[in-house]
């Protein structure tokens, strides 16, 4: 039986995992959160998310943060990979990120979006971080509260695939207003999206809707769509779970060559025109 029934994670905590817990006396999960920079205003937070490696969730990131900024809100992309940044390489941002009293800024990409990632604060960009959970999350929480974010219409967090320490240090500590799920066809399946939407659901955080990566190739001659992964069961897994489908995006080697030369800000991704019609209006 769990110690306490009031935690979120009561079917799994214990008497020795519960110490320390907000929920042992009655907290609510507000009590976890971390406070904002005090310099910075951010009207919303929206987490990416995706139940594995491997399926374009940086690149679903970008490209909504891209959107907003070309409708000219003012946009930041908080790199929450800490082992595995790409959003500066994408948009071909380096480091050192420099700071004063207020914090630590953010460095500007060529299109206004305002980028911190570990890569930019790291004396040697390629070297690894070999660090244990407990670190990596307090980094995430330090790029919260210590970056000087400015005022910001939009804030999405790139997390790192699974359930783990960081996506539980984002969902406690941030103010997250919703999330999207990021899947693709060979790996679209009811148990891997629900373990994403579940943990969202136990940390009541919204879930916004499902993005489908790599749906289809298109013919360069004939224009025919390819579907390298097979059928996509996005609709059917979508319908089953009860979010809305925001986006099928194709796998274009034109985006992958702009994002390997550091010029995601010249990308303009029509793809995903539901997902920023969800994002512009929660």
């Amino acid at each position: 039986m769990a110690e306490n029934e009031k935690c979120s994670s009561a079917s799994t905590c214990s008497r020795e995992s519960c110490e320390g817990c907000p929920s042992k006396d009655g907290g609510t999960p507000e009590s976890f959160k971390e406070e904002m920079n005090p310099f910075s205003s951010i009207k919303k937070v929206i987490g990416v998310v995706s139940g594995k490696g491997g399926v374009g969730k940086s690149f679903v990131t970008a490209s909504i943060a891209r959107a907003m900024r070309e409708k000219g809100y003012e946009t930041g992309i908080l790199d929450a990979d800490i082992t595995g940044p790409s959003i500066p390489k994408m948009y071909g941002v380096h480091g050192p990120a420099e700071g004063n009293d207020l914090g630590l800024f953010p460095v500007l990409a060529k299109d206004g979006t305002k980028i911190m990632s570990l890569n930019l604060i790291m004396e040697d960009e390629e070297a690894p971080v070999i660090w244990r959970g407990p670190v990596i999350a307090s980094a995430v929480k330090q790029f919260w509260h210590d970056v000087y974010w400015g005022d910001l219409d939009y804030l999405f967090v790139d997390m790192p695939p699974g359930t783990g320490d960081v996506p539980l240090t984002v969902f406690q500590s941030l103010p997250v207003d919703g999330i999207v799920v990021v899947a693709s066809p060979q790996e679209l399946v009811q148990l891997i999206v629900k373990k994403a939407i579940n943990m969202a659901s136990m940390m009541k955080v919204p879930v916004l809707g499902l993005v489908e990566n790599y749906s289809f190739l298109k013919c360069p001659d004939c224009g025919k769509e390819i579907k390298l992964f097979g059928e996509s069961r996005i609709d059917e897994v979508a319908a089953q779970i009860g979010v809305p489908v925001l986006g099928k995006m194709p796998l274009d080697p034109e985006y992958a060559r702009l994002a390997d030369e550091g010029k995601f800000h010249q990308i303009s991704n029509p793809y995903l025109k539901d997902a920023v019609d969800k994002v512009e209006n929660i």
